[in-house]
């Protein structure tokens, strides 16, 4: 028999097409998403116009990733979708170190670092130390862990945004806990800095009237044996666009004191000039059940 393509059978053949999907979750996306984005089009009465720029803006965002830029993960981060999902998939257990976006910028490994090391390959930023420890919810420390960590330069660029400026690995460092859970590197205070603004994302946000900033900010990814990671950043107090981060990231908890710190042995025991600003922030892992 012939099927007959109406407003709303359309829909009802497109979700029925679904039903032999073998995998069940597959099949509840699909089926949540083809329902979503048809009623959004009945609701908002899509043109063929508004639909082939649409297809043409994804397109565009498609050809915008390359190894070292993810278009489709910033355009997932400035419409909020990032974070929500972040929100929805997060650690329950009171106490654990709360996650926000990956960014993205992870798109390279960071190199292998000793504590203490510096990320900042360049210099003429502020100097800073930062320093914490890696601990179960119950407090224990956790020798051995992984701490990830990626950051801009006080100018508020990446690595990957800079080749031939920056060198390859600024600003990244991946290091490994003390018998006592322990980690610390030094660095330069981050400066905030806008988003890539020369792709289809940036056209987005002009088109809406948006500002691209991010407040300055340190990423980290932190694991450990038994335990579950978290991807997190810490955020510098006092900063602008705290209230207004691009890919509203930003979490009470996570925003954290970079504090003038006048301390000769210790800018000694740093390998830093005195005074110089530190940060200290533990990271909180949940074990995994």
């Amino acid at each position: 028999m012939t099927t007959d393509a109406t407003g709303t059978s359309v829909t009802e053949q497109a979700l029925a097409a679904l039903r032999g999907t073998t995998d069940p979750r597959l099949r509840e996306l699909l089926t949540g998403l083809v329902r979503h984005l048809h009623d959004f089009a009945r609701e908002t009465r899509l043109t063929q116009e508004e639909w082939e720029k649409a297809i043409a803006f994804l397109t565009a965002t498609g050809q915008s990733c390359t190894d070292t830029r993810q278009e489709f993960i910033l355009l997932s981060d400035v419409l909020g979708l990032s974070m929500l999902v972040e929100t929805l998939g997060g650690h329950h257990t009171p106490g654990v170190t709360e996650s926000t976006v990956l960014g993205p910028f992870h798109m390279t490994e960071s190199p292998v670092r000793a504590l203490g090391d510096g990320i900042d390959l360049v210099g003429g930023g502020e100097p800073c130390v930062v320093s914490g420890r890696v601990l179960s919810a119950d407090g224990t420390p956790l020798p051995g862990a992984a701490v990830d960590v990626w950051q801009a330069d006080d100018k508020g660029y990446y690595d990957v945004q800079q080749p031939g400026v920056q060198p390859a690995g600024n600003g990244r460092g991946l290091f490994t806990t003390d018998a006592e859970g322990r980690f610390w590197f030094r660095t330069c205070v981050p400066a905030p800095y806008p988003i890539p603004t020369d792709g289809p994302v940036g056209d987005l946000l002009r088109a809406t009237g948006r500002h691209p900033y991010r407040p300055a900010h340190i990423h980290f990814i932190a694991t450990a044996a038994e335990h579950t990671p978290v991807t997190t950043h810490i955020f510098v107090a006092g900063g602008d666009y705290l209230d207004s981060d691009a890919v509203f990231a930003v979490k009470r908890n996570l925003v954290q004191d970079f504090a003038m710190t006048d301390d000769p042995p210790l800018a000694r025991e740093f390998g830093v000039p005195n005074p110089f600003r530190h940060a200290r922030f533990d990271l909180v892992l949940e074990r995994a059940s």
